[in-house]
């Protein structure tokens, strides 16, 4: 495990400085950021090819968790659901879940609002994971990983055409939103195992809704190197087309060289 870990950090890192943690679980790795009492980023740890299954023996050996420090984490899993506000009730999500899979009697559920509470994210957690977790932290919030892409597309809704299709890239999985006429048509998260499967589920997406190919605008956070993913090449397929940063409301103190290779829609942006 230690061999897959990178390293991001202030010049003059302190681990007792830390004042809480957020927990990105990503399907195939884990990103641990720490800030301190002003909310500004200190360290992050990066996790490759991480396995769920390693997160018991993790919180017993990475010292960024060995403080019983408010925690928050995020899981990127497939096992979600989105119910608008006015419909949501409380003590149902197994129920809402169980339209997207099959529901598992020891899961713990949660639930985060967006958009004015115009919107619910349902998710859980297996019940053995979260108790490992409550066993370090005393203080412990859950939310469905893509809080932070939703969040940050309800705050730019405005800057948005008439017909949006807006992708966040991470590892083989993307988060693809649409948008029309400022108002969430679609969202959902797909596996994929090359830039044709980005394409793939775009193009299905302007399908489905019956978006103009001519006119929607298509938005890609995350690209990298790796994934050949050009703006010219996107422009191959689509009139308007573009490769964009997440504003940001993340602050670091001095030093996190070579944190802008990683591409994390979270390095620059964070649900609050």
């Amino acid at each position: 495990m230690e061999s897959n870990l990178k390293v991001f950090k202030s010049d003059r890192f302190d681990v007792e400085d830390a004042s809480n943690l957020s927990l990105f679980l990503y399907p195939d790795s884990l990103f641990i950021f720490a800030k301190d009492k002003n909310q500004t980023n200190i360290c992050i740890h990066e996790y490759l090819n991480f396995d769920w299954n390693s997160l018991e023996q993790l919180v017993i050996s990475d010292h960024l968790l060995k403080n019983d420090i408010p925690a928050t984490i995020y899981l990127h899993q497939p096992d979600f659901s989105l119910v608008p506000g006015v419909l949501f009730q409380p003590g149902e999500e197994a129920t809402y879940l169980s339209f997207a899979s099959e529901q598992h009697p020891n899961t713990s559920y949660f639930s985060t609002p967006l958009d004015s509470n115009n919107l619910q994210i349902l998710s859980g957690i297996a019940g053995k994971l979260k108790k490992s977790l409550q066993a370090r932290f005393s203080e412990l919030t859950f939310h469905h990983g893509s809080v932070s892409f939703l969040s940050y597309l309800f705050k730019e809704r405005f800057n948005l055409i008439g017909q949006e299709i807006l992708i966040s890239i991470f590892g083989n999985q993307i988060y693809a939103a649409a948008f029309s006429n400022q108002e969430l048509a679609a969202f959902n998260m797909f596996s994929i195992d090359s830039k044709d499967d980005i394409l793939k589920y775009t193009l299905i997406f302007i399908e489905q809704l019956k978006f103009d190919r001519n006119h929607v605008r298509i938005s890609l956070f995350g690209a990298t190197s790796e994934s050949e993913i050009t703006e010219e090449w996107g422009k191959a397929y689509f009139h308007h087309f573009r490769l964009l940063n997440p504003h940001a409301n993340q602050n670091y103190t001095h030093g996190f060289k070579h944190l802008k290779s990683v591409n994390l829609f979270e390095t620059n942006w964070q649900f609050d």
